[in-house]
C-alpha cells in the first residue's frame, strides 16, 4: 500500500473536486425528481460532503465502504461510477445492481463498495466481518463503515464495536453526526456528550476521535490518522464526524423539526462552498479552472443520465438470478 501524503493544497484540491462530484449528481438528481422525471425514495447527502470526500482521499481502491440509504456521498468518493449509479436510480439494467437494488441498495465491488443497506445500523456488523476477512487473509485492506448519529443507539453498533476491538481489527466506525436522526436530535436521544466518548467502553483497543466533518483539513488529518492504525494492525477507530444536514431526512420533508435559524446558519457555512473558497485562497487553482473542472462535472453527469434513460429495463428473467434458493 502506498503512503497517504499529509494534508497539502494539492490534497484540499482533491477533496474540493470529490465534493464537487457529489454536489452535482445530488443537486442533479434531485432537480430530476422535482422535474417529475423521476420516482423515488431519496436521502440527499446535502451537507456532509467532506467526510466523504476526505475519506475518499484516503482510501485506496482495493480498501472496502459499507454505507447506508444515506451514502451517495460515501459511494462517488470511493470511486463509484456515475453512470452505473444514475442507471441503478433510474431502475435499469445496466445500473450498478441491475436495477434491482435502487438508491437505498447500492453495490459496486469494482470500486470497494461493498455493501449499501436500508436498514439503519446493519452496516456495523457486516464491515466488522469485511475487516475479519481482511484481517484472516492479511490482504492490507481497511474497511471503512458509514452511519448516523441516530444509529448509534442501536444494539448491533455494540456489538459490531465489541467485536472489532477484541480482535483489533482493521476497521472504521465513521459516524456521521449531522445532528438529527430522522426528526430526532441527538440530544433527545442519546445519553453521551459525543458519540466518540464511547470508544473507551472497548478498551485500549478501540480509538475514539470527534472531529469537525465540515472542515477538509481536520477530516482528512482524522481519517489518515485512523486509516494508518488500522492498516498497521493497532485496532479499530470510532470516529464522529460532526456535520448538518442541509436537507430534511428524505427529499421532500420540509423538516419543520429544524429550527429555521439552526438551518440558515448551517447553509450560510455550507462546507462545499467553504471548501472551494479555501482552494482558490490557497492557490493551488483558478476560478476559471475550478469553473471548467466544474462544465467537466456537469457534462458527465448528464451523459450519465442520458445513458441512464437509453438503457433497458430489467428483464423479467432477473427475477430469479443473484439469489438463492433451495435445490
Amino acid at each position: 500500500m502506498t503512503s497517504v501524503p499529509s494534508y497539502s493544497p494539492e490534497v484540499l484540491l482533491k477533496i474540493y473536486q470529490i465534493a464537487a462530484k457529489i454536489r452535482t449528481v445530488d443537486s442533479g438528481v434531485r432537480s430530476i425528481i422535482r422535474s417529475g422525471g423521476l420516482a423515488i425514495a431519496m436521502h440527499p447527502p446535502t451537507g456532509q460532503e467532506i467526510i466523504a470526500a476526505a475519506t475518499g482521499a484516503v482510501l485506496t481502491k482495493e480498501d472496502y465502504l459499507v454505507t447506508i440509504y444515506r451514502g451517495m456521498h460515501d459511494q462517488l468518493a470511493k470511486g463509484m461510477p456515475i453512470d452505473l449509479l444514475v442507471a441503478e436510480y433510474f431502475g435499469r439494467a445496466t445500473g450498478a445492481c441491475k436495477g434491482k437494488g435502487g438508491p437505498m441498495h447500492i453495490t459496486h465491488p469494482e470500486s470497494g463498495v461493498m455493501v449499501t443497506s436500508g436498514v439503519v445500523g446493519s452496516g456495523m456488523p457486516i464491515a466488522t466481518g469485511l475487516a475479519w476477512a481482511s484481517q484472516l487473509k492479511g490482504d492490507g485492506r481497511v474497511t471503512v463503515t458509514c452511519f448516523g448519529d441516530g444509529a448509534s443507539n442501536i444494539g448491533a453498533f455494540h456489538e459490531a464495536l465489541n467485536l472489532a476491538a477484541v480482535w483489533k481489527l482493521p476497521v472504521i466506525f465513521l459516524c456521521q453526526n449531522n445532528r438529527y436522526a430522522e426528526c430526532t436530535t441527538y440530544e433527545d436521544a442519546t445519553g453521551s456528550k459525543t458519540v466518540a466518548e464511547r470508544a473507551v467502553a472497548y478498551g485500549e483497543n478501540m480509538a475514539g476521535v470527534s472531529v469537525d466533518g465540515n472542515d477538509p483539513e481536520a477530516m482528512y488529518e482524522a481519517i489518515r490518522a485512523a486509516v494508518a492504525r488500522a492498516r498497521a494492525g493497532e485496532g479499530p477507530t470510532l470516529l464522529e464526524a460532526h456535520t448538518f444536514r442541509l436537507s430534511g431526512h428524505y427529499f421532500g420533508d420540509p423538516s419543520p423539526y429544524i429550527p429555521k435559524e439552526e438551518m440558515a446558519e448551517a447553509m450560510a457555512n455550507d462546507p462545499v462552498v467553504l471548501t472551494r473558497a479555501a482552494v482558490l485562497a490557497s492557490g493551488v487553482a483558478t476560478e476559471a479552472e475550478l469553473d471548467a473542472m466544474q462544465a467537466e462535472l456537469d457534462a458527465e453527469f448528464e451523459a450519465a443520465v442520458e445513458f441512464a434513460k437509453n438503457s433497458p429495463v430489467p428483464d423479467l428473467s432477473e427475477v430469479t438470478t443473484d439469489i438463492y434458493g433451495a435445490a
